[in-house]
């Protein structure tokens, strides 16, 4: 298993939020929101991110319809995701988006975190959230892998007998 940060990016019209696992990839905090400037200015911005935290792998979220269907949004935050991935030379993840800016709110009302501030704030926690999503459905995919190999083990050690 490959270990270093990942970075997981909440990409807005307005805003980019940006959150990192830890080195071990255990947890996922909020970092930083970008203003978003121009699609260069931006992804210069995230590049150095990337270099400076020495990022192994990013997570984007993909902002689909409730139904699951690509939304318009979807497609240009796709094309930004690529562009990511041939910038960075990085693997660049698509993940499901769905909830994670209600998410995010939910956070920060039960962390006391007042209305008035929050733009600051919410990208950030929502990329915080998408990575934190995908960090589990990663480690459940193992755990399910790990476990039918001990269960073919199992059998064939059965069928030795």
């Amino acid at each position: 298993m490959v270990t270093g940060r990942v970075m997981a990016l909440d990409l807005g019209k307005v805003r980019v939020g940006v959150a990192l696992s830890d080195p071990l990839g255990y947890t996922a905090q909020p970092l930083l929101t970008l203003w978003r400037k121009s699609r260069s200015e931006d992804l210069r911005s995230l590049l150095r991110l990337i270099r400076k935290y020495e990022v192994v792998e990013i997570v984007v979220g993909n902002p689909l319809h409730m139904s699951g269907d690509m939304s318009p949004w979807a497609a240009k935050v796709q094309a930004f995701a690529g562009e990511l991935r041939e910038r960075s030379g990085l693997p660049v993840q698509l993940w499901d988006e769905r909830l994670s800016s209600i998410a995010a709110h939910e956070i920060l009302d039960e962390a006391g975190h007042g209305k008035r501030d929050r733009k600051y704030v919410i990208d950030q926690v929502a990329a915080a959230v998408i990575l934190r999503g995908w960090m589990e459905a990663k480690q459940q995919a193992a755990a399910r892998a790990a476990q039918e190999q001990s269960d073919l083990r199992e059998k064939e050690a059965g069928e030795g007998e």
